[in-house]
C-alpha cells in the first residue's frame, strides 16, 4: 500500500477483525463448554463434534471450513478496497441474521456491538477509498500503477 494513511487504516481494521473472530470464538464456547452428549445430539452438534468436539473450528454455518481461497486479493487497490467494502455488507448481514434466531441477552448485546463495528469498518474502507482517489487525482495514474502501459 503506497500511502500510510491507507496502511493504518488497514492495519486498524483487520486487528480489530482478529478480536472479532475471538469475541464469536469466545461466545461460541461459553455456549458449548458444558453441553452433554445427549443435547449434542438433539441440537445437532454430533457430526461437528466428532471432528471437533467443543473446541472452536472456523467455518460457515453450512459447515464449508474458511480457507484463504475466500480472502479475494487483486493487487489493484479500488478493486481490493470494494472487496473490503463488500465483506463487511456481508458480515453486518450475517450479524443481522444471527440477531432474527438468537434470543440470549448477552450473546445479542455482543453481536449488536460487532455489529455496528462492521458499519464503521465499511466506513472505514470507503475514507480508504477516499484517499486514494485524492491522491490519484493529484498523480498520473501510471506513475502509480506502472502494471499498465501508456
Amino acid at each position: 500500500m503506497p500511502y500510510g494513511e491507507v496502511a493504518g487504516i488497514l492495519t486498524d481494521v483487520g486487528t480489530e477483525e482478529l478480536a472479532h473472530v475471538e469475541m464469536v470464538s469466545a461466545i461460541l464456547y461459553q455456549l458449548t463448554r458444558n453441553l452433554s452428549v445427549k443435547e449434542i445430539k438433539e441440537k445437532g452438534f454430533d457430526q461437528y463434534f466428532v471432528d471437533h468436539t467443543t473446541g472452536i473450528y472456523p467455518q460457515a454455518a453450512s459447515g464449508v471450513p474458511f480457507s484463504a481461497e475466500t480472502l479475494a486479493s487483486t493487487g489493484d487497490v479500488f478493486a481490493d478496497l470494494h472487496e473490503d467494502l463488500a465483506a463487511e455488507q456481508k458480515a453486518r448481514l450475517s450479524y443481522d441474521n444471527i440477531l432474527r434466531l438468537v434470543d440470549d441477552p448477552d450473546v445479542r448485546d455482543a453481536i449488536k456491538f460487532l455489529r455496528e463495528r462492521e458499519i464503521v469498518h465499511f466506513q472505514r474502507f470507503g475514507e480508504a477509498i477516499r484517499i486514494v482517489q485524492d491522491k490519484l487525482d493529484s498523480k498520473n495514474f501510471y506513475a502509480f500503477n506502472p502494471a499498465f502501459d501508456k
